[in-house]
């Protein structure tokens, strides 16, 4: 193990496994001012970009018809904590083709979750 590997493993912090597809429910901690409060953001991840403690994951929604992309770094102390609510089955990896896609076009095939 690498000097860099023995310091990023202090940093990372537990998560539920999600991939592309799953639809999820990340509670962010917003600062505005003095006050710290959960801001919840939920929609589909898109992609995963894997690397230890850099890793993060794009989640995508459709805000009043305006989609709204948010990229999250994965063991960010910002993020309070993130539910998985669905899955599934998709056939790659990266799911920017959702992007030009509205309405029952986008939706995803779900898959039954044990």
């Amino acid at each position: 193990m690498s000097v860099i590997e023995l310091v990023e493993k202090g940093q990372l912090t537990e998560r539920p496994t999600m991939k592309s597809g799953d639809t999820v429910r990340v509670h962010v901690k917003v600062r505005e001012g003095d006050k710290e409060r959960i801001q919840v953001f939920e929609g589909i991840v898109i992609g995963m970009h894997r690397g230890g403690a850099r890793a993060s994951f794009t989640v995508r929604k459709v805000s009043f018809g305006q989609g709204v992309e948010r990229i999250f770094p994965l063991h960010s102390p910002i993020i309070a904590k993130v539910d998985v609510l669905r899955s599934a089955r998709v056939r790659r990896a990266k799911l920017y083709f959702l992007r030009e896609l509205k309405g029952k076009a986008a939706r995803m095939k779900e898959t039954r979750r044990a």
